[in-house]
């Protein structure tokens, strides 16, 4: 077939489409079509955006690992340092009382003071005021409660303390025997 189609007429320039043949494009754009304008993001095309988006991501969990180590470690090096202080300064008390204890007058006066020792040849002395001793306070005995299997018995007497835990009293000391007046010196009294 020539340059005429089966209607006879020519295919170019009269806008009918052929058959078998399509419709020619227009390069350049429209003249009538307003140009499609592109999406953007903070300035970016969306494309551009999504990948600026996925490497700031990747960006943050890189990091978010390593940071949370290192504020880890950072808090327990100040529980470290504190807890080094707190045991410095116990050591520093410690070695004052080894020193105390390493000290002869100060194991003479403790054990004057708490165990009331005396030295060879001192007469003890003990002054009781008329108000300074207290009889202790009889404990109200309890209900009688109905015995329980052995075990529950037994793991009672452990959990409460017995009221009966307190020392006694010091027992007052021995007035020393007063000496008679007629006696004459040097006579033997036994």
């Amino acid at each position: 077939m020539s340059a005429r189609g089966r209607t006879g007429k020519s295919d170019t320039g009269s806008g009918t489409v052929l058959p078998g043949r399509a419709r020619p494009r227009r390069v350049g754009g429209g003249r009538g079509r307003a140009p499609i304008p592109e999406r953007t993001i903070l300035g970016l095309s969306t494309g551009r955006a999504l990948i600026l988006a996925v490497v700031v991501l990747v960006l943050a969990l890189t990091l978010a690992v390593p940071l949370r180590t290192y504020l880890t470690q950072r808090s327990d090096l100040e529980r470290v340092a504190t807890e080094r202080a707190q045991l410095e300064r116990e050591l520093d008390e410690l070695r004052k009382l080894e020193e105390k204890y390493t000290d002869p007058a100060y194991i003479d006066t403790q054990a004057r003071q708490r165990l009331r020792f005396v030295r060879p040849g001192e007469t003890p002395y003990q002054v009781q005021l008329p108000g300074d001793y207290r009889e202790p306070e009889p404990v109200a005995a309890e209900e009688s409660r109905s015995p329980g299997p052995w075990y529950s018995d037994l793991w009672q007497s452990v959990a409460r303390p017995d009221a009966s835990t307190e020392p006694p009293p010091p027992p007052p000391m021995p007035l020393e025997p007063a000496e008679p007046e007629d006696r004459e010196q040097g006579e033997p009294t036994g």
